[in-house]
């Protein structure tokens, strides 16, 4: 994903700009520590205080000049209005975040307002529609079949969560401002990997098969997670 995401920056920003961008829900602050190295000013917004500890300590052992690019807020994405102005950011990011959302249309609505004109929406959601694909591969053909009909599963963690549409999804950013521009596929061939996997001697390969069959149909509709990329003012 962070290729995808990078191959966005790049076509959309001229090189070398320095972009405000804010982190919606950065979990331990691997994307907003990444693009803060690549010279970008950060703000990290995030509601679990165990998080935003793990991400301060993760900050306090980069250099200076990159500590002084990033900020951290510990608060809830849907109150983005209450921490900023409309407008203040060039890219927003949200990964990972909607499947806790019951009604992510609102949060979706909020975030467009943050971007100044012009700017990237990045959202990382579930795949309701491939939600089969998991228990089908694992042979659990009753959670397949269970899984045609819903937008709900369980994920790793245990929670019972949602899962978003790519249709949906293109109508929602059409209709707050931000259209989709381009959208990938992320965990095409390794879903079902173990969490504790060991890295594979050809992992360089891996990843670019991920990276080829999340830009190619049909491989990208059935991944586990979508990659959308909107772009405010079209």
């Amino acid at each position: 994903m962070a290729r995808q995401l990078d191959e966005q920056l790049a076509g959309r920003f001229p090189v070398g700009q320095r972009l405000r961008v804010l982190d919606v829900g950065m979990g331990q602050g691997t994307q907003a520590l990444r693009l803060a190295r690549a010279g970008h000013k950060v703000t990290g917004l995030e509601q679990d205080p165990k998080m935003v500890a793990v991400a301060r300590e993760a900050l306090a052992a980069e250099p200076e000049g990159i500590r002084q690019r990033v900020r951290l807020v510990e608060g809830d994405g849907r109150d983005t209005g209450v921490h900023f102005l409309p407008g203040s950011f060039d890219v927003v990011l949200c990964h990972g975040v909607l499947m806790y959302v019951e009604e992510p249309d609102p949060l979706l609505a909020g975030l467009a307002r943050m971007l100044a004109p012009g700017g990237l929406l990045s959202l990382l959601v579930r795949n309701a529609d491939a939600l089969a694909m998991r228990p089908g591969l694992a042979g659990d053909w009753a959670g397949a079949l269970a899984s045609f009909d819903t937008d709900a599963y369980t994920n790793r963690l245990g929670l019972r969560v949602r899962a978003d549409r790519l249709g949906a999804l293109t109508a929602t950013l059409a209709g707050i401002g931000a259209p989709l521009h381009a959208w990938y596929g992320v965990r095409v061939f390794t879903d079902t990997a173990a969490d504790d996997a060991v890295v594979p001697d050809d992992f360089g390969a891996l990843l670019s098969a991920e990276e080829r069959a999340g830009r190619t149909d049909p491989y990208r509709r059935v991944a586990a997670l979508l990659h959308l990329c909107g772009v405010r003012g079209g």
